[in-house]
């Protein structure tokens, strides 16, 4: 039994002279309508404790979150950039549905098209729900006016950056890893996460759905000393694989970063790089582990729903890359959980089966008793919170651009992309994606046991309100910049890729 349910039966042997059942509890508890945690996490990849993917990640907070509730550890964004994901996500329409392939300035987004959709904060607010938010939700600092009774407006405090304690490129403010030198007070992150604190701590006349939007560890990779100084020994690096890239197409090319990765090779900074990226992670738990205690010491501890995710993997060199913006594992993959606090569950919980961020809609919705609108895309994932063993056929997909799209099952992923160019890969066999099969016959059939889940249709690219287009691909689809790139990068190998 935890404190709360032992100070619950304490109270109830005081007034009524026994000890109310469990089931009796559960019943109470589900009489009421259950608050929404929304936790939005940017640029995290599985460099976490509660996913393992680095040795040497500190994520307490966000770790005993997925003890209590149900880990997600085979879980993918719709889309490998801030933009598109989160679209996707709140919209609760894929990109091959919405046109929303690309980064969009949200504002300027035909009315037409975001008439056509409901945004889940919107949702929850036609639903009685009063909605909070804080940080980055959708991409950028705030929202629709129409989705929000109240939305948190960040201080404007100038962060002072310590370069001779880290790296930065020059004078970038974006291309900076490296502490910071101010209080915790002036970042972005903490001041979004006390806004979240302070909703935890009012007294609520109605439900609501609080949206927290942590930031880090999207670049710059800053934040205070003592994050840095929890991971001063040497940094582990990822496993890599020196020609990775030589049995990829073109377009599959197009997705690394390689400049990025040239110029950390050229300046010795890979190392400080990762050792930033992993400061900021335990950073964001820091601010997560804020809110997650704020709302266990509230009156909404065992009547809100908290879902933890983030809008896209990252690579820290693998396939020769830096950031998102691929199909491959390292982009696709994300953090992901779920816990009901209703919910009386064993400890412990994960699933291995393939799912989207997309689902989080449908899932929402059910779990609060939302009526959910019939366009959404995406699989209720409700039932897996009871059977966590259950088993899934719909893959997961990822799209990059207009004719990319890649399908993810437990075992399996598949890429397609504009010019028909296929990578299969076993991930039983080849976790880090080094092998591509899909131009060996023998796997003819898994490749068309795959392809059947791709789009039959794929609605066009949206123009207006269209910010940035950064991949080849069926609306943009010249190679030549890459192949250059790659003959470039080539010239610095001995020996050469290809």
């Amino acid at each position: 039994m935890d404190r709360r349910d032992f100070l619950k039966r304490c109270v109830a042997v005081g007034v009524g002279g026994s000890v109310l059942s469990n089931r009796a509890l559960k019943v109470d508890i589900g009489s009421k309508r259950p608050n929404v945690l929304f936790i939005a996490i940017d640029d995290m990849n599985d460099w976490t404790g509660f996913l393992g993917g680095h040795p040497q990640a500190k994520t307490p907070n966000m770790d005993r979150l997925a003890e209590k509730g149900l880990n997600f550890r085979n879980a993918h964004c719709s889309a490998p950039g801030c933009s598109p994901s989160r679209n996707a996500l709140l919209f609760g329409v894929e990109p091959f549905n919405s046109g929303l392939y690309p980064f969009y300035t949200t504002k300027d987004i035909d009315p037409d098209v975001l008439a056509k959709y409901t945004t889940l904060p919107q949702l929850f607010m036609q639903n009685g729900y009063n909605t909070f938010g804080a940080g980055k939700i959708h991409h950028g600092s705030s929202g629709f006016p129409a989705e929000w009774t109240d939305y948190h407006v960040k201080n404007g405090a100038t962060l002072v950056y310590n370069p001779d304690a880290g790296y930065q490129q020059g004078t970038s403010r974006k291309m900076a890893f490296c502490p910071t030198t101010n209080p915790f007070e002036d970042h972005p992150d903490h001041q979004v996460a006390s806004y979240g604190v302070d909703i935890l701590s009012r007294d609520h006349d109605k439900p609501f759905f609080l949206a927290v939007g942590i930031v880090k560890p999207h670049l710059a990779f800053v934040c205070p000393q003592q994050f840095f100084d929890m991971h001063s020994g040497p940094i582990e690096p990822p496993s890599i694989k020196a020609d990775d890239l030589v049995d990829i197409s073109w377009p599959g090319r197009g997705n690394a970063r390689l400049n990025d990765d040239l110029k950390f090779r050229g300046d010795e900074a890979w190392e400080k790089v990762r050792r930033a990226y992993l400061a900021c992670i335990s950073w964001a738990d820091y601010n997560v582990g804020r809110v997650l205690d704020a709302l266990e010491a509230s009156d909404y501890a065992d009547n809100t729903i908290i879902v933890l995710w983030s809008d896209h993997g990252y690579h820290l060199g693998e396939k020769r890359s830096f950031r998102k913006f691929s199909l491959w594992e390292e982009a696709c993959r994300v953090p992901f959980i779920i816990r009901d606090t209703r919910q009386r569950a064993p400890k412990g919980r994960a699933s291995d089966e393939a799912v989207s961020l997309i689902d989080i809609y449908r899932t929402l919705t059910t779990l609060a008793g939302v009526e959910c609108p019939d366009y959404v895309d995406g699989v209720d994932l409700s039932a897996w919170l009871d059977d966590p063993g259950r088993k899934r056929e719909k893959p997961a997909m990822t799209s990059w651009g207009r004719g990319n799209y890649t399908v993810r099952t437990r075992n399996w992923r598949y890429t397609r992309y504009f010019d028909g160019s296929e990578e299969l890969y076993d991930h039983r066999n080849d976790g880090q994606e080094w092998t591509n099969l899909a131009a060996s016959p023998e796997y003819d059939g898994q490749k068309q046991a795959l392809a059947k889940w791709l789009p039959e249709k794929e609605a066009p690219l949206e123009l207006q309100g269209k910010a940035l287009h950064s991949v080849v691909d069926a609306d943009q689809p010249d190679l030549a910049g890459t192949k250059a790139l790659w003959d470039k990068v080539n010239a610095t190998i001995e020996p050469p890729l290809d």
